[in-house]
This record gives structure tokens, C-alpha cells and sequence, in this order.
């Protein structure tokens, strides 16, 4: 199969709308996400896990306020059964999707030696294991299609960094990075590339108990070189990017978005 080039997705995209799949699109990020590509027109499959349709509810009116169109489709993500249904109610819906984002995580924070199994093995499945299977189950229909894709996942500052109560977590963010790469060099051949977008210190429902704390709150805005703690808008955006034409040569990209925080070591 020859790989579409850059003219042909755009020529596609521009006579029809762009149909998109967010993972965790309920809350946070994902929510976030999905406005955005609602924002253009697009249909977006908004995805929830068991017992936050309210949330997803709420996600789906923002997309079609924006202009979009909202399909909204529970599932766990580290449940294969879920995840095929999933599939298949996308794409009887609308057919394959243009652009996949893997967003759904969670991060129970816990110190090291009190981590179970049950927890370690919880954290992994959906961080980790949810990201293979949605992307093996999205992008085999993308490849039929012949149009070519995205593939952007959501991994974490914690990817590159430690964190004391976050082991489980940072481990899997690191897993997704990687998994992004090796994806890069399978799906690229088809015109689907994947890259991994790294969020810094964005004030989201997964560490809202951090944003209580004043003193933390300050030495964190103290870090970042831009003065502030980030929004889920600031990751949207940089998805949204991602998603477009001009980005069809980025592929197998680590993309880290935390305001500067990182490189400040002084």
C-alpha cells in the first residue's frame, strides 16, 4: 500500500469532517481535546469509563456547541471486550477514524511500599494496556482506509522524571513514549504517524488535591518559566496541532509541554 502524501489527507479532510476518537474525553484534557476538535467540525466519539456519563454528557454538548458532532461510547479501556465493542460502535457509526487520541489514565497517588499488586496491576492496565488495545483496535480499520492518520497519546512529564508517590504512574508514562515509537515505525508506512505529548504540571480532576495547596501551587508557578501552572487547553492545543497536515512529517516524536519547567534547573 502506498503511503498518502500530505496533499492527499489534506484534499480528503477538506470535503468532509474529520472524524476523531478521545479517550477519558469526560474530564480534564480529554474533555478539553474533544471541544477542540469540535471547534473545527469535526465528529468526535467521546469516550467515558463506567459511571461518569453526567461528565461525558457534559463533553458532548461542548462539542456540538463548538460546531462539532458528539458520539458518546462508555468503555474501560483496559477491558478488550469494552474496547472491541468500542470499535465496532464507531466505525458502524461513522467508519474509520482520521485521528485517534489516547488520553485515558489515572494516577492514584500512593507511596512505594504501599502499593499492592491490585493497584500496580490497575495503574498499568489503563495507562498502559488501554493504549495498545484502542490503538490496535482504531488504527487496523485506519490502514484498510488508505487515507492515512494520527495517533497522538498522552504520556506525562513523568515519562523522563521520578516521582516519589507516582511509580506506577511514571512507569507507564514511559511505557506509552515508547510504544509511540515502535507504532511510529509499524503504522508510518501507512500514513499514520504517532507521537506522544507530554504534559507538565496541568491543573486537571487527577491532581486536584495539589491545587489546594498554596505553598505547592506557589513553588511550582515559581519553576515555571512562563508564571503559571498549565490548562488542559494548553495540551488540547498542542494535540490539535498535531492532528494537522503540516504535522505529517513528525512521527515517533516525545513532544514535552510544561512551560519550561523542566529545563529550569537553576
Amino acid at each position: 500500500m502506498s503511503t498518502p502524501d500530505a496533499a492527499t489527507v489534506a484534499a480528503g479532510e477538506a470535503t468532509r469532517p474529520r472524524q476523531v476518537l478521545v479517550t477519558g474525553s469526560a474530564r480534564g484534557i480529554g474533555r478539553a481535546t474533544a471541544a477542540r476538535f469540535g471547534a473545527e467540525g469535526a465528529r468526535v466519539a467521546v469516550n467515558y469509563p463506567p459511571g461518569e456519563l453526567s461528565y461525558a454528557q457534559e463533553t458532548g454538548q461542548l462539542v456540538e456547541n463548538a460546531g462539532g458532532a458528539a458520539l458518546l461510547v462508555e468503555a474501560d479501556v483496559a477491558d478488550p471486550d469494552a474496547v472491541r465493542a468500542m470499535a465496532e460502535t464507531v466505525h458502524a457509526e461513522w467508519g474509520p477514524l482520521d485521528v485517534l487520541v489516547n488520553n485515558a489514565g489515572i494516577c492514584p497517588f500512593a507511596d512505594f511500599f504501599d502499593i499492592d499488586l491490585e493497584l500496580w496491576d490497575r495503574v498499568q492496565h489503563v495507562n498502559l494496556r488501554g493504549v495498545f488495545l484502542v490503538t490496535q483496535a482504531f488504527t487496523k480499520a485506519m490502514v484498510e482506509a488508505g487515507r492515512g492518520g494520527r495517533v497522538i497519546s498522552v504520556s506525562s512529564i513523568s515519562a523522563w522524571v521520578g516521582g516519589s508517590r507516582q511509580v506506577h504512574y511514571c512507569a507507564t508514562k514511559a511505557g506509552i513514549s515508547s510504544l509511540m515509537k515502535s507504532l511510529a515505525i509499524v503504522l508510518g508506512p501507512h500514513g499514520i504517524t504517532c507521537n506522544a505529548i507530554l504534559p507538565g504540571a496541568i491543573a486537571t480532576d487527577i491532581n486536584r488535591a495539589d491545587w489546594t495547596n498554596t505553598a505547592k501551587v506557589d513553588y511550582l508557578g515559581s519553576r515555571i518559566p512562563v508564571g503559571r501552572i498549565g490548562e488542559p487547553a494548553d495540551i488540547a492545543g498542542m494535540i490539535w496541532l498535531l492532528s494537522q497536515p503540516e504535522s505529517a512529517y513528525m512521527n515517533g516524536a516525545e513532544i514535552l509541554v510544561d512551560g519550561g519547567m523542566l529545563v529550569n534547573l537553576q
